[in-house]
């Protein structure tokens, strides 16, 4: 009786520290709704989601948009602050020049900087070379990729004074519209990279759902 007893405690435990090894594997998941902007250019509605899947060092990003101005390259990124502030997506209000558009200088002040591009390789923190992907002809893509969580903070740490990716305070954005797009010369881009390029057309708060 005394042995039958042992053996089932035994293997009670067992299956305790089975399950904390499963639960303690269980995936972080962040998410980001994404909602249109400037339907007045784009024509169209750009909506999605934008889901992080973290696993150990292990994070999965995957975006899938639709919406989108068909057979051409859309860039995103998240954007956020360096100082620890909470990004939102903008508002009517961002439209500061009253031009009908929020470009991406306007999206400043309530989202923040660019900060991580989700292209082939986000951990190099190449914003303006990345490989970005190209939406179908019917205005939809899927985009996966996996890195390394400590490549990635350590990249990002290097880049904003070593701030932490903190992931519930930043925003997404998918931007790009066709570039025979006609924009008023209010509407404004960094430096010489042309407006249709990083024209928001989709933002979406990123959010904490299961840990």
């Amino acid at each position: 009786m005394r042995r039958t007893l042992l053996l089932a405690l035994a293997l009670g435990g067992m299956t305790c520290v089975s399950a904390a090894s499963v639960g303690a594997q269980a995936p972080v998941t962040y998410v980001a709704t994404l909602h249109p902007m400037n339907t007045n250019v784009t024509g169209s509605s750009a909506s999605g989601q934008v889901r992080f899947s973290i696993v150990g060092d292990t994070m999965t990003i995957e975006v899938d948009v639709t919406g989108v101005s068909p057979n051409m390259v859309h860039w995103q990124h998240f954007h956020g602050f360096a100082d620890n502030r909470d990004a939102t997506c903008p508002t009517a209000a961002a439209d500061t020049n009253h031009d009908g558009i929020i470009d991406l200088i306007e999206t400043g002040p309530m989202s923040g900087t660019t900060m991580v591009p989700f292209d082939t390789d986000p951990a190099a923190m190449d914003i303006a070379h990345g490989t970005y992907p190209t939406a179908s002809a019917t205005g939809t893509y899927h985009y996966q990729e996996t890195v390394s969580l400590a490549a990635l903070q350590a990249a990002f740490a290097k880049a904003f004074s070593d701030q932490k990716l903190d992931l519930d305070r930043r925003v997404v954005f998918i931007h790009g519209v066709p570039s025979g797009t006609k924009l008023p010369s209010s509407v404004a881009s960094l430096g010489p990279i042309p407006a249709q390029v990083t024209l928001p057309i989709a933002c979406g708060k990123i959010e904490k759902v299961s840990q």
